[in-house]
């Protein structure tokens, strides 16, 4: 009887509301057929995949192509360098967004406003090809304006995108460059809705800006940060997988190879479908994992989640 009812309501808010399922309807035709419906092939990382033989008559092995995986020197050089990328990204890229959108916050003339924030925007609207395109060119030991600055100095040129050491801070400058300045939007957004009262109290308290943006702004965006933390850590298995493949090279996969990259070259290079699905599966679980974990912890100590 509890079941029928709660299916009652649900249609009840159906027809109440049929315009606003209706714009929700495209997300979940998108997401069945793009996300959900892939899931079955999923199945391949547990059988001896051949291709003239299909999924579902491929025979099963088990979690044998999990073994090879764990015992793969590549795979693991590959796990590691995600995750020391990833905690780079959130050591400087996560907090370069909020930085932004309080920094634009605080500029009072208009129109330098929009001006500098159309500034920043704009690399999130070019394309990653592009993107590496600027960087290569940026870096070349024999055109590049980095090189040529050095150059200033007397220092000799460095071929900087073929040093392992040096693509990681590469790679993770270029992310914040690129994607810094659209993601101070949303938080800016969450400033925007700060109840004005605060600041008008703070300013007759004889507050100055400085401690209004500590004691007001940052406290009053603090759960959005929270969210934003935890969605940013359900990606830390994706690593930017097309300016990676863009800007590295044999040279670099000491340092720059990810599991994104080793599941390309398994699967699409090397034929392995059914190697590079265990790969895929495992970088999914991970990611699963960090994201039920994080949330967890910030909905017992900041009772702020995603759900």
């Amino acid at each position: 009887m509890e079941g029928e009812s709660r299916l009652q309501r649900f249609f009840h808010h159906v027809r109440r509301d049929w315009q606003i399922y209706l714009m929700l309807l495209p997300t979940i035709v998108w997401f069945i057929v793009f996300l959900y419906k892939p899931m079955y092939g999923l199945q391949i990382a547990f059988k001896d995949y051949s291709i003239f033989r299909g999924v579902a008559n491929s025979p099963w092995i088990g979690f044998e192509h999990f073994e090879h995986l764990f015992s793969d020197d590549q795979f693991i050089r590959a796990f590691w360098n995600t995750i020391k990328i990833s905690a780079l990204n959130l050591i400087f890229g996560f907090p370069a967004p909020i930085i932004l959108a309080l920094m634009f916050n605080e500029i009072l003339h208009a129109t330098y406003k929009k001006t500098a924030q159309t500034i920043v925007y704009l690399p999130h609207f070019i394309s990653s090809v592009i993107i590496a395109g600027i960087v290569i060119t940026a870096f070349s030991p024999s055109v590049g304006i980095v090189n040529t600055v050095l150059g200033w100095f007397g220092i000799d040129s460095i071929y900087f995108l073929t040093k392992p050491e040096w693509f990681r801070p590469i790679f993770v400058g270029t992310g914040i460059w690129q994607e810094a300045g659209f993601g101070s939007i949303v938080f800016l957004a969450a400033i925007a809705g700060v109840n004005p009262s605060l600041y008008e109290s703070a300013v007759v308290d004889g507050a100055n800006r400085w401690q209004m943006m500590w004691k007001i702004t940052i406290p009053s965006i603090l759960p959005t940060i929270l969210i934003m933390l935890i969605i940013r850590i359900g990606n830390v298995m994706e690593v930017s997988f097309e300016l990676i493949i863009l800007l590295y090279q044999p040279a670099t996969y000491s340092t720059a190879d990810v599991v994104n990259t080793f599941v390309y070259r398994q699967g699409l290079q090397s034929g392995q479908y059914d190697f590079a699905a265990a790969a895929g599966l495992f970088n999914a679980v991970v990611a699963f994992v960090l994201v039920m974990i994080t949330n967890t912890l910030s909905r017992r100590y900041t009772r702020t989640s995603l759900w």
